[in-house]
């Protein structure tokens, strides 16, 4: 990273931050001049206020490790088994052509009308929010990875094949390096779906989590702790999103970033 780029990456973080604090600021401003109902989203102090409480009170640490504990196991398998899959599938094109259409079939219903149903088959504990948001997952993963082996250059794997490399290398070191991208792309929209998929399976029927947080807290008109899980929601995405670009850098140090001008800067 050069100096122009990171005096960007200051200037860009310095004009987001002002523009983020600028809307609280607003936000407790009218909410306090009553320009509109504060009572239908709270205001930035009373949220403070209630995350304090929550903090204080360990509630916030039992329902934060019930949800993330759903949700990344749901990322691990749905990830391993997506790429796995994505692989096998775009490797044999039979496959491919027998399972893609099923599996585009299943997709392309939405998952929120099938949560009672995984209720039902899994119970009301761990194991239905897992299979909810891995599966969830498992389809943002395996279409990336599908679509990325499947247009991958050939010209790459003939001149793998051409220096001596065997399937299992040239699938190694230059096919899953080339889709490497796309592979984390997916990834990338599976933790959000990871998330979503564990906070659908509290709203169906849980103990703990923030989704029967925002549920019960919903159901009392409790609505600055409802804007407080949504704080911690957000915030959980935040540094999950940073720890993927941490994790994208580093695999993908060998890539360029393009520009319209034509212009080309190391990844």
């Amino acid at each position: 990273m050069d100096k122009d780029e990171k005096k960007l990456n200051r200037v860009t973080f310095i004009i987001r931050s002002i523009l983020i604090l600028g809307l609280i600021v607003l936000w407790e401003i009218a909410a306090r001049a009553k320009w509109y109902n504060p009572f239908f989203t709270s205001y930035p102090t009373e949220i403070i206020a209630d995350l304090v409480s929550f903090i204080k009170s360990g509630d916030l640490a039992y329902h934060t490790v019930i949800t993330l504990k759903e949700a990344f196991l749901g990322l691990l398998f749905g990830s391993v088994i997506g790429v796995l899959l994505g692989v096998l599938f775009g490797q044999f094109v039979t496959l491919g052509k027998i399972f893609t259409p099923i599996l585009t079939a299943i997709n392309g219903i939405p998952q929120l009308t099938l949560a009672p149903v995984y209720v039902l088959w899994f119970g009301l504990g761990l194991t239905s929010k897992v299979f909810l948001a891995g599966l969830m997952v498992f389809f943002c993963v395996f279409f990336s990875t599908y679509n990325a082996i499947k247009n991958t250059e050939q010209k790459l794997i003939e001149s793998a094949h051409m220096l001596g490399a065997g399937s299992i290398q040239t699938l190694w070191h230059v096919v899953l390096p080339y889709c490497m991208p796309w592979i984390l792309s997916g990834i990338r929209s599976g933790v959000g779906a990871c998330m979503v998929g564990a906070i659908i399976g509290e709203y169906m029927g849980a103990s703990g989590g923030f989704g029967w947080m925002v549920t019960y807290a919903t159901s009392f008109f409790m609505i600055r702790r409802v804007m407080s899980c949504i704080f911690i929601l957000l915030l959980v995405g935040m540094i999950l999103n940073w720890i993927l670009d941490f994790a994208e850098r580093k695999l993908l140090r060998w890539k360029v970033n393009t520009k319209l001008s034509m212009e080309i800067s190391k990844h």
